[in-house]
């Protein structure tokens, strides 16, 4: 056990490096067997782009993209209009996003950018030891999702209060409207919902859940069914009226906390307490320039922001451009040498981000020297014209790090919202519970989230028979009280670089994918010139830092032979994007005349729509 007691020098670095890679392979392993965040449903038709001269929004149901744009039809702002869909998402689309979970959102008002992060906290009980079960290891994923140990202080509420009183044109109580009707009247259950309902393995175990979403026999609800949901329709009057401080504050708080503690499974550690401290928190965004444009993320405890930034800045060493996608049928298939870039690339950003990524309250991160030109200059030159397998993670400063990286296998369910309004404001809205349907409890008509699980289970360096030594170097994403675990969250702006116009709003949901999603979409939309609608139904692929990930059905053999032959290792799975995007007209990809058009992803139900 000698080995873990090392802490600096040029051996210890090297010691560190080879355990990267070899923790990064046990990562692989996982991820090549691990199932979806949220189980493909099928591609859905696609009307094409979307064009708007006024406003728009996309969000990932018709029903919350309509409350959205009457919104803004009210005269509200892309603010306004991202509460409403919220709201609406949290009846709707249950196992993505609610107001039990958590989010992370940007915004433009014409002169800057702000981030805001609503991101869930680990209770003021909680230890690194939280997963660890009595035989010094770590506890199976399946063991604590759906429990109420997995439960973190939700911060949907907090942070959209926060920015509503920034940027907010209507009266918060407004917003609630759509969101309060629907939940009263009900609305018809959709197929992907229904689906998603019946493969499920835990949700019928929570009584509430059950009452709600399945009938007598244990089958979810069908297809076409009108959903009534009268107890959301409660809370959400509630806090209309109350403010943010309704939902953190008794009966909603207690009834929380309660089913939290109380959960047969596992018992959790929230308390009122954590509810009442939680605060959302503004953030500097992370920006790069990416050739002629300059792309703007979210930063940790979001990784999505700083490993885009480092794809794209790498990325821009290659003319990917001229490897545009060429149509295969009725699709457009990536060239092997673009898939092969863009995948290398991302094992890269993968390293860094199992090192170094954490809640920066906890954890020191120099983003500066992440996202470096310098940096990423020397991260490109490693890529050569075979695969590298698995990346090390590099070392971006002077400075060794004497942390682990992280081995755990995030797996997310989460929505992507975007608005532009009549004065060119936007937001990029990125909304999670976690895991499908989160940790299955349901209160009050809302589902709570399980973020805690996005924390890595080992706090550190496992030994080889899986026990965790208490001496050994932690990991930067461990759990610590009032700590935030890391996401994949990755809402993003594009700028013109020189003129600073707003050229795009886009992100996607998708666990750690999300990074690849967006990636795709920006290459699409930047180097490949296609439009908002074209650019996000382009096939799913990248790496995160193990097998090259194929969207099933989606690639040719004779891609798959070329990526092979430069020894990749392909897994083609579904990958369950939901895709939405806004793009100006300033980018040159809208018809004339036209100032904004939008898409959103075939794979989920989506819409793009605007005045």
């Amino acid at each position: 056990m000698e080995r873990f007691a090392c802490s600096q020098g040029k051996t210890c670095r090297a010691i560190w490096l080879g355990l990267c890679l070899a923790l990064a392979s046990q990562v692989g392993a996982t991820a090549d067997s691990d199932a979806p965040p949220e189980g493909a449903s099928g591609l859905q038709p696609v009307a094409g782009v979307r064009t708007a001269q006024r406003h728009m929004v996309a969000a990932a149901n018709p029903w919350a993209a309509r409350a959205g744009l009457q919104i803004l039809r009210d005269g509200g702002s892309a603010v306004d209009a991202a509460i409403a869909m919220q709201m609406v998402l949290t009846l709707v689309e249950p196992q993505s996003s609610g107001i039990g979970g958590g989010a992370f959102l940007l915004h433009w008002d014409g002169t800057r950018v702000q981030a805001y992060d609503g991101r869930e906290t680990a209770p003021a009980g909680a230890t690194e030891n939280l997963f660890i079960g009595q035989d010094g290891r770590a506890l199976p994923f399946e063991d604590v999702v759906a429990s109420g140990l997995s439960v973190g202080t939700p911060g949907v509420l907090r942070v959209l209060e926060r920015v509503h009183r920034e940027h907010g044109r209507l009266k918060w109580s407004a917003l609630f409207a759509p969101a309060i009707d629907l939940a009263h009247n009900g609305f018809p259950v959709s197929r992907r919902l229904h689906e998603l309902l019946e493969r499920d393995p835990h949700l019928r175990d929570d009584p509430a859940g059950r009452s709600y979403f399945y009938d007598a026999q244990g089958h979810a609800v069908a297809v076409g069914t009108v959903l009534k949901n009268p107890a959301l329709a409660q809370t959400l009057r509630a806090i209309a009226e109350g403010g943010a401080d309704a939902f953190y504050q008794d009966p909603i708080a207690g009834d929380v906390v309660h089913a939290v503690r109380s959960n047969p499974r596992h018992p959790g550690q929230l308390t009122q307490a954590d509810l009442t401290a939680y605060q959302a928190r503004e953030r500097a965004p992370v920006c790069v320039d990416y050739r002629s444009w300059r792309v703007c993320g979210m930063p940790p405890p979001s990784s999505g922001g700083i490993s885009i930034a480092q794809v794209m800045g790498i990325l821009g060493h290659f003319e990917i451009g001229a490897l545009a996608p060429h149509p295969r049928g009725s699709d457009l298939e990536p060239a092997p040498q673009a898939v092969h870039l863009v995948s290398e690339a991302e094992r890269l950003a993968f390293a860094d981000r199992a090192m170094y990524l954490a809640d920066p309250d906890f954890v020191p991160i120099d983003s500066a020297a992440l996202i470096g030109p310098d940096y990423l200059a020397r991260r490109a030159q490693l890529i050569g014209e075979r695969s590298m397998g698995v990346a090390a993670p590099g070392q971006p400063s002077h400075a060794a790090s004497d942390l682990a990286p992280d081995a755990s296998p995030p797996r997310v369910a989460t929505s992507h919202l975007c608005a532009v309004d009549q004065w060119g404001h936007a937001v990029a809205m990125t909304t999670s519970v976690e895991d499908a349907f989160g940790s299955r409890i349901f209160v009050r008509g809302f589902l709570l989230n399980n973020e805690l699980t996005d924390f890595s289970f080992a706090p550190r360096t496992p030994a080889p028979d899986g026990r965790v030594p208490a001496d050994a170097p932690p990991v930067a994403n461990r759990v610590q009280p009032g700590k935030r675990p890391l996401s994949s969250m990755a809402p993003t702006l594009v700028f013109d670089g020189a003129s600073g116009q707003m050229l795009a709003s886009l992100g996607s949901p998708g666990g750690t994918w999300i990074i690849s999603f967006v990636v795709k979409t920006l290459v699409g939309l930047l180097d490949w010139k296609l439009d908002a609608q074209q650019a996000i139904s382009l096939p799913d692929f990248g790496s995160r830092n193990a097998a090259t990930e194929l969207e099933t059905g989606r690639f040719s053999p004779e891609l798959i032979d070329a990526l092979t032959a430069r020894g990749h290792r392909i897994v083609q799975r579904p990958m369950t994007s939901g895709l939405q995007a806004i793009v100006g007209a300033g980018l040159g990809r809208t018809p004339a005349g036209v100032r904004w058009t939008g898409g959103a992803d075939p794979r989920r139900e989506g819409v793009a729509i605007g005045d």
